[in-house]
């Protein structure tokens, strides 16, 4: 079933482009804050915009606010159903057979293959998309992974442009065969500023929210935080095994939700730690409590750009984080940060017990983080980038 939000149909002024944007999810992670970047930074005299997206109502909710025309597809969502991807197919045909779009951006890998497909059949003027992290880097068995591999190359080939967000995706993009450098372009993502809480007041609330109070804890407790899916990609029993083992006070809150929680509450159980990690859920716009955190950290095991991590810089939070996709790109080890290799629970405990016994190496990493982020990874930057794709 396919619902219309703030539609209205109709022929759009010939002085406009119209784009249309396509995700899988409409939930709020990485690929969703910057589709809404796009979506609501483009200059209005001169751009059209609708969105089609899949199962989640936060982005839905927040494009609608901004006066964005939404299309939600009831039965697009991440994992795969023969059937369902056939009725995804023709109501996304439909859609953007109806609108008629100059440029189609597509997000996620299941949207960007479909859209793809689509748009050479309707014969879309430009078919832009881009890779939030290659699907073919993730833990799987060697069969899904060439699988993959294949439906990301023949997405390649059949966009104009591809955008990736990572020099490490982008020499993976350019190994692919018959995929040439201009077809490939790099654009870091980008973060606007935000306004943080007080870190005493969101501390309080986030204690409030895992049913604490600050007086439960002594006054040298390490701060750890994550804002994250709670998903088998996200790496967070690693994180969690890390910290069974270590001795200082710590407190580690996960913000964010997910199929993984039943799980991730086992383990906490079995490393007993239900006085030190909380699982608090989602948290809307879940950036303002970084403050709290004298550490955050990503132990994924795959990654595009994180915002996340961008965010945690902006607030001059020191980061420990798995060395793979984009993390290199923001943050340089042992001068910003301590990265460490994927799922190694041996090096993220050490990276912990480095950055508890030296807090001016914390505000040292913190700081020199807040200046790379300024100066790299703007939202200007990302938006004229793009903007340059579209003409």
């Amino acid at each position: 079933m396919i619902k219309f939000n703030n539609m209205q149909l109709g022929k759009v002024s010939k002085s406009k482009t119209k784009i249309g944007f396509l995700i899988t999810k409409g939930v709020w992670g990485g690929a969703q804050k910057y589709l809404y970047a796009l979506a609501t930074n483009l200059p209005q005299e001169k751009y059209d915009v609708f969105v089609i997206l899949g199962t989640g109502n936060i982005l839905k909710n927040r494009l609608e606010e901004k006066g964005v025309k939404v299309y939600e597809l009831n039965s697009l969502e991440r994992d795969i159903s023969i059937l369902k991807e056939l009725k995804n197919f023709l109501q996304i045909f439909n859609i953007i057979q109806r609108e008629s779009p100059t440029i189609m951006h597509l997000n996620s890998p299941k949207a960007s293959g479909l859209g793809a497909v689509v748009s050479r059949i309707l014969l879309v003027p430009k078919t832009i998309q881009t890779v939030h992290g290659w699907s073919f880097n993730e833990n799987r068995n060697i069969f899904s992974k060439i699988l993959i591999y294949f439906f990301s190359w023949i997405t390649v080939l059949l966009c104009d442009k591809t955008i990736v967000i990572s020099k490490s995706e982008k020499n993976q993009a350019l190994k692919m065969p018959f995929v040439s450098e201009n077809k490939i372009v790099l654009i870091k993502n980008g973060v606007e500023k935000i306004n943080y809480i007080e870190k005493q007041k969101v501390r309080e609330a986030l204690l409030l929210r895992a049913h604490k109070s600050i007086g439960d804890y002594p006054e040298q407790t390490l701060w750890i935080g994550t804002i994250s899916e709670l998903n088998k990609n996200k790496g967070l029993k690693y994180m969690i095994s890390a910290l069974s083992e270590i001795k200082i006070p710590f407190v580690f809150f996960v913000i964010g939700e997910g199929e993984e929680r039943d799980g991730l509450e086992k383990l906490i159980i079995e490393k007993e730690l239900q006085d030190k990690v909380f699982l608090i859920g989602f948290v809307d716009i879940a950036n303002l409590y970084l403050k709290a955190f004298d550490i955050f950290s990503l132990t994924s095991e795959k990654e595009g750009l994180p915002y996340s991590i961008m965010e945690a810089g902006s607030a001059s939070v020191p980061v420990i984080a798995s060395d793979i996709g984009g993390i290199p790109d923001i943050v340089d080890s042992g001068k910003s940060g301590i990265l460490v290799k994927k799922g190694n629970i041996s090096e993220i405990k050490k990276a912990i017990e480095t950055l508890a016994s030296n807090p001016e190496k914390r505000i040292e990493f913190g700081n020199k983080l807040k200046q790379k982020i300024e100066k790299e990874f703007s939202l200007d930057q990302m938006t004229k980038k793009t903007l340059a794709l579209y003409r």
